[in-house]
């Protein structure tokens, strides 16, 4: 017991860790060999279970986060926002969900868009759909949850961005929802959009590989830092929290845990690494579908860094707008994936 507990505190000492995740990792860790010293082998068993068949994704999402850093194909996207408004906004949504940009890494590029003229309606549609899904969450929540929760969550994204795009276009008709940006962003957004065009065969440049060695490597640790925690917290969701409990608080037939998921999420929601795996569980303890479904959307769309960035960037009425967005979408496309399955 006491050559775990200064093993860990030990590897804690290490710069490499000493950040929140890694922290806060630890810190559980040494929790459970001190409270319950049979519950940590059984965590650590799990953890390294779930790894082994997470792996794969992992690879597959950080390969494809680092090709479109390394050919900067990231410029096609603000180039294809702009034209006719009926084609943009579906162009947008469907950019968004299939965008490998963060909640916050987005927000540069909304700025630029924003800055370089493009219309508020399409560059919302994005902005929404963005922080809800992207390949390396697709490709973990097919893996965690299963395929279809994961292109259900996809396809809700886009319809969530669709919706949020046209309702921007009928609000600035009517005179709402004009110069989004603070006056703060906007003087600075156009030093973004300076970019290359996509290079495709990025290993015939030096610079280019070392970029894509670089972001293998960068979205591969926080992958897995972020699982870590998750799946450690999975194991003790496992092992403490009553399917009866779950069962009784977020399942049965009606609407009102999926109401519950949607508002809990907007607060509660930390990290969509950390946040796929513990639905996962709660829905194989008895949570609906549903419920998990619109908990991951609304905290997607509201988690802290995308509204510390959507805060830090626009005005209280894309604020309020954005967070009502989150709201009614996602509990309504909770309850169509309830009922659908």
């Amino acid at each position: 017991m006491s050559s775990i507990v200064s093993g860990l505190i030990n590897f804690g000492y290490n710069r490499t860790f000493l950040e929140p995740v890694w922290t806060a990792f630890l810190l559980s860790l040494l929790a459970i060999a001190v409270f319950d010293p049979q519950q940590l082998a059984v965590s650590i068993v799990f953890m390294g279970n779930t790894f082994v068949l997470i792996i794969p994704f992992i690879l597959a999402s950080s390969l494809i986060y680092a090709y479109v850093s390394a050919t900067q194909a990231d410029s096609l996207i603000a180039g294809a926002l702009q034209g006719r408004q009926s084609v943009v906004i579906l162009t947008a949504a469907m950019f968004g969900a299939l965008s490998p940009f963060c909640s916050c890494g987005v927000i540069p590029l909304i700025a630029a868009m924003l800055a370089m003229g493009v219309p508020l309606a399409p560059v919302m549609a994005f902005w929404i759909a963005s922080p809800v899904i992207d390949p390396m969450m697709y490709l973990l929540t097919a893996g965690i949850v299963s395929w279809e929760f994961a292109t259900m969550k996809a396809l809700g994204a886009i319809v969530l961005g669709l919706a949020a795009g046209w309702a921007v276009y009928f609000a600035q008709a009517a005179g709402y929802l004009l110069n989004p940006l603070k006056p703060s962003v906007t003087g600075d957004a156009t030093k973004l959009v300076a970019q290359e065009k996509p290079v495709w065969r990025f290993w015939h440049e030096k610079a280019r590989q070392e970029v894509f060695i670089e972001k293998t490597t960068h979205i591969m640790m926080l992958l897995m830092k972020w699982l870590a925690l998750a799946f450690l917290l999975e194991s003790l969701l496992v092992a403490y929290v009553p399917t009866e409990w779950v069962a009784g608080s977020f399942g049965g037939d009606t609407q009102a845990p999926i109401l519950w998921a949607t508002v809990i999420g907007v607060p509660a929601y930390v990290n969509g690494y950390v946040a796929v795996p513990l639905v996962a569980e709660l829905i194989n303890k008895g949570m609906q579908p549903g419920a998990g479904m619109a908990f991951l959307i609304a905290g997607g769309i509201t988690s802290i860094p995308a509204m510390i960035a959507v805060v830090a960037v626009a005005r209280i009425q894309i604020v309020m707008f954005y967070v009502g967005v989150a709201l009614v979408g996602s509990f309504a496309w909770g309850v169509i994936y309830q009922l659908w399955s």
